[in-house]
């Protein structure tokens, strides 16, 4: 390897030593952080930071507002209830309404310690729904420390990659695994963390034609809501609408995150959204293991209870806000987020300029969107070793292979964190790359 690349040779070096794993698409998203900023710091040169899905834009000004006056108002010595303030369980519901084409009660959506406490509750839930489905499904890639936190949990769940079973060999992939009457629940993101990829109609249907046959949980990750870029939802209550299983099944719950589509990261608020017949459903193994029947209220009395006691009170008057304005047309969420689209169709060119491919490229027939995430490979190269390789020259990500996928020659890319102004360092970098490993 050529030892005079963009970042100091010895340094990075040293750094990549520290981690502890033998292939750094095996390190967590926290440690590769950790190894960058200390890069950083001991060089002086700043890093194309692709590794982390931090929000890169300013939260609305409507929400920010909301929670200072909130507090001037002295509710942080106030504790909040466990299933939320009602006008955030109010905007809520309309803003599913108005944006997805669902009628959910107020009752039903209740606010998380961000989308993690909320996936964290709902997968705990419905691993104690039947002793005889003792494992989650994931339709894979994904967010890799939703699989962490089955391990914390000590519940068992199974995985597949969906890139060769996309239309309707989804149908056969997933009743390979539900015909064994041992599945829970379905967990998927859409938008997908982290290949962008986007489930078609045509496959949330079949999702939710089994998830009725099976009898089982459909977790719908919602956390890039709205930032499929090839059509505009932005308008409230007119098609189209943000695609969901909900339009297939009542045996659903949707998480939607405040982090990505409104960048509320810093405050740790999401939503949790049970259908209205799920939520008022029965199961005797809950009443066993929790002493109430009622899912509903198992999760919130029993799972939010212990977990947090409810979520920040002043974060979500700011979540109420934002919806709110939302729901009235005065914040435009795909105005807002576009900027995401526009740095992922240049970054992606400058990487495919140079020799790299997009290894998630397609939803089936479609070109895939531009968006948060896409995906990256180089010839003749393993996940790890681009990775690593990577690194050299002030460019980072994480591995798909820690997402669940099978493709692990490729890496996940995030274009929320850098700047438009880190462009022509790219292009420099990405050249002096393909230069120094010629294909």
């Amino acid at each position: 390897m050529n030892k005079n690349t963009p970042i100091d040779y010895e340094i990075v070096t040293s750094n990549i030593n520290k981690v502890e794993v033998d292939d750094l698409t095996d390190a967590t998203i926290r440690e590769i952080v950790a190894m960058v900023n200390n890069i950083e710091k001991e060089t002086g040169e700043k890093f194309i930071r692709m590794e982390m899905g931090v929000p890169g834009i300013m939260p609305p000004e409507v929400g920010t507002k909301a929670e200072i006056e909130a507090l001037q108002n002295g509710i942080a010595s106030k504790y909040p209830m466990l299933d939320g303030i009602n006008p955030l369980k109010e905007e809520t519901s309309k803003f599913i309404k108005n944006f997805i084409g669902l009628d959910i009660a107020p009752e039903h959506c209740m606010p998380t310690v961000g989308s993690m406490q909320g996936g964290y509750a709902t997968f705990m839930l419905a691993s104690n729904l039947d002793e005889k489905k003792d494992t989650a499904l994931f339709i894979d890639p994904g967010f890799p420390v939703q699989k962490m936190q089955f391990q914390v949990m000590g519940h068992k769940y199974a995985s597949f990659d969906v890139y060769e079973h996309r239309g309707e060999k989804l149908r056969v992939k997933l009743e390979e695994y539900l015909s064994k009457g041992n599945i829970n629940s379905i967990i998927y993101s859409n938008p997908n963390n982290p290949s962008w990829v986007c489930l078609t109609d045509e496959e949330l249907k079949i999702i939710g034609e089994l998830a009725n046959k099976y009898d089982v949980i459909i977790i719908e990750d919602l956390a890039y809501f709205g930032m499929d870029f090839r059509k505009d939802i932005s308008e409230p209550g007119k098609p189209p609408y943000q695609s969901t299983v909900a339009n297939y099944t009542d045996n659903y719950i949707l998480l939607i995150s405040g982090s990505k589509a409104f960048s509320y990261a810093g405050q740790r608020l999401g939503l949790v959204c049970f259908s209205d017949k799920l939520f008022m459903r029965e199961y005797p193994n809950l009443k066993k293991r929790f002493g109430v029947a009622g899912i509903g209220y198992t999760f919130i009395q029993k799972l939010i209870y212990t977990l947090s006691s409810g979520t920040c009170h002043s974060a979500q008057y700011a979540m109420a806000a934002m919806l709110k304005a939302a729901n009235e047309g005065t914040l435009n969420l795909t105005n807002y987020l576009q900027i995401y689209k526009e740095k992922a169709a240049t970054m992606k060119k400058l990487f495919t300029d140079n020799g790299f491919n997009i290894v998630y490229d397609k939803d089936i027939d479609k070109e895939l969107a531009d968006g948060f995430y896409f995906t990256i490979s180089y010839p003749n190269m393993t996940g790890g070793e681009l990775l690593k390789n990577l690194i050299y020259y002030g460019i980072s990500a994480i591995g798909l292979k820690n997402c669940g996928s099978n493709r692990t020659e490729g890496l996940r890319a995030c274009v929320s964190q850098v700047n438009p102004n880190q462009f022509a360092d790219l292009e420099k970098r990405v050249k002096q790359f393909k230069q120094d490993f010629a294909i």
